[in-house]
């Protein structure tokens, strides 16, 4: 478990992270979002160790980096971390590069070949092992990032941006891997890619100004929508409609008559699908396509970090 409390940095009098509390444990995937400044990598740089927090608390697994330094080492032992960027070894192959690795890992000798091999079947770098990891594509220096991050096995991976540069098939292959480890790991993932929350995590925290604006399930941030759950609806030409607001669950609609799309809202925590299929059935309306209408993610990130819903307000 990962247990982060009233967490602040400062660089000189500027503040990075201001209060910063949350509990992540096992099996949760946490996507961590926030606008570019907002302080992500520099609390995943905390959170690996390599910058210490001006003021509050870090617990891993019941250790702190504060403890002892046997404790700081146990801590950065449990961990895989995938820096911003995935720097490394340009001159290496990734093959040097990933038995470098294993050897700075303490992984047993007996054990580092299979750590290796498994690794690149994994994150798929077959065709690229013998190759400099300064003439790797974006996407294969990634990968190499990913699997340096895993190859020991850890109980916690921090990932900053993990399929950034990867083509769909790429970015596929690694979800479905991220998805695997997560089964007996806790995952962090620091993203600016919103379809990544929805395909990847059941935990979403997002961060402004080095705050906490939102912590709660994707679900729970698409629910902050105005459009959650709202149904549109196509008419073909211009009729009675007012009837769908009698409907019970509805709260609100919205017509342009110019393109004859009709929006209807539900009141909070209700569906409406149904109600309004039934209706435009019953009163024969001139509709010719009905469908929930599509969050947008974005929309919603954006409302969140500008206006601060901070936690507790």
């Amino acid at each position: 478990m990962i247990s982060v409390n009233n967490l602040c940095k400062h660089f000189d009098k500027h503040k990075v992270i201001d209060n910063l509390s949350f509990e992540i444990n096992t099996g949760e995937i946490a996507a961590f979002l926030g606008p570019n400044g907002a302080g992500k990598s520099t609390t995943m740089k905390m959170l690996t160790g390599f910058l210490k927090p001006s003021s509050g608390d870090i617990t891993i697994n019941d250790k702190r980096y504060t403890d002892s330094n046997k404790s700081a080492i146990a801590i950065k032992s449990s961990i895989g971390y995938l820096p911003e960027g995935a720097p490394a070894y340009s001159e290496m192959t990734v093959y040097q590069f990933l038995k470098f690795i294993t050897q700075i890992r303490k992984i047993p000798k007996p054990k580092r070949a299979q750590a290796i091999q498994s690794v690149v079947e994994q994150v798929e770098l077959e065709k690229v092992l013998d190759k400099q990891i300064e003439n790797l594509s974006k996407g294969f220096k990634r990968r190499v990032g990913i699997a340096q991050a895993i190859i020991h096995d850890p109980e916690i991976l921090i990932l900053d941006e993990p399929t950034d540069g990867l083509d769909p098939n790429q970015k596929y292959q690694v979800r479905e891997l991220i998805k695997n480890l997560a089964k007996d790991k806790l995952i962090i993932i620091s993203t600016h890619i919103l379809e990544e929350v929805t395909a990847l995590c059941n935990r979403v925290i997002v961060i402004s100004d080095g705050k906490k604006c939102f912590d709660d399930s994707p679900e729970a941030l698409r629910a902050m929508s105005p459009y959650y759950n709202a149904v549109s609806l196509k008419l073909s030409y211009l009729s009675d409609i007012s009837g769908l607001l009698e409907l019970d669950g509805v709260a609100e609609m919205r017509h342009d008559k110019e393109t004859g799309l009709v929006t209807v809202f539900p009141e909070p925590g209700k569906q409406i699908l149904s109600q309004v299929s039934t209706h435009i059935q019953l009163k024969h309306l001139p509709v010719d396509m009905v469908f929930p209408h599509e969050v947008k993610l974005d929309d919603v990130f954006r409302r969140v970090t500008s206006y601060s819903f901070l936690e507790n307000e």
